[in-house]
């Protein structure tokens, strides 16, 4: 009679409980931990890695910010006109003797434009090593307005930035005198300044040299008055540069006449002689 079957003997692929010899199947190994020394290897490579550029970066911001080879030692002005040097280096307020870094041209740019209305744009460049350079641009006048400290200035744009003793040669006089026009509480002073500073601006150069006053009665009543009694009937602002160049036409044409009227500038008209 034969004997039980054993689960080996019959070839069964049940799993089998390894023994204490037995090496683990490839998945079920583990990597081996690194040793310490692999660890403190690797860090200090990476340190010396590191060490170069660490050392370099410490000496550029020495060299920026702590010694002294480049500190603002000078302030250069350049571009003005009336402004002096000393009032706008008073007001830019560069720190001579701190770090050229450090300096923030933007900040520069705004303490000048705020504290300065003369000036109509500024730039302010760091100059390696040593210096600081600003550059401005005034604004220049288009008309004068008479007040009791001497002349308001008024550039293209309508705005007053400067009161000087005298009047500057070229630039003509403007009275807004409009008494009980409408305009004045429908437009109001300001507005017909600026009415009145588009037709300044537009005027031919040979105009504006002769130009002695600019006045304004009403919104559609702009008159020149030129140097040998002579005057222009300009009308309203509008069109003025169409006006502009009728008025150079009809002074041509008409070499000697007193008045000239360009309020409507497809049709001109000059008289007197």
């Amino acid at each position: 009679m034969a004997g039980r079957t054993t689960t080996a003997e019959r070839g069964a692929g049940g799993p089998r409980r390894p023994g204490r010899g037995a090496v683990p199947p490839p998945a079920a190994r583990r990597p081996a931990p690194g040793r310490p020394d692999d660890r403190r290897r690797r860090r200090l490579l990476l340190v010396l890695a590191l060490a170069p550029a660490l050392v370099l970066g410490g000496c550029a911001l020495w060299v920026l910010y702590g010694s002294s080879w480049l500190r603002v030692e000078s302030v250069t002005v350049t571009g003005t006109r009336v402004l002096t040097e000393r009032q706008v280096r008073g007001v830019a307020a560069v720190p001579v003797g701190d770090p050229l870094v450090s300096v923030d041209p933007e900040a520069v740019e705004r303490r000048l434009l705020d504290g300065l209305p003369r000036i109509d744009s500024v730039e302010v460049v760091r100059s390696w090593p040593h210096g600081i350079e600003v550059r401005v641009v005034e604004r220049r006048p288009v008309v004068v307005m008479a007040e009791k400290r001497g002349y308001a200035e008024v550039d293209g744009e309508g705005v007053r930035f400067g009161t000087v003793a005298e009047r500057p040669g070229g630039v003509p006089l403007l009275v807004v005198d409009l008494a009980d026009s409408p305009s004045r509480h429908r437009f109001g002073a300001e507005r017909m300044r600026r009415e009145a500073v588009r037709v300044a601006s537009a005027l031919p150069d040979g105009v504006r040299r002769d130009t002695r006053t600019i006045r304004v009665r009403s919104y559609d009543s702009i008159t020149l008055e030129l140097t040998g009694g002579r005057t222009v009937v300009w009308g309203s602002a509008e069109k003025s540069a169409a006006k502009a160049e009728s008025l150079t036409l009809l002074m041509k044409a008409a070499d000697g006449a007193e008045r000239f009227d360009v309020s409507v500038p497809g049709a001109p008209a000059a008289s007197g002689s």
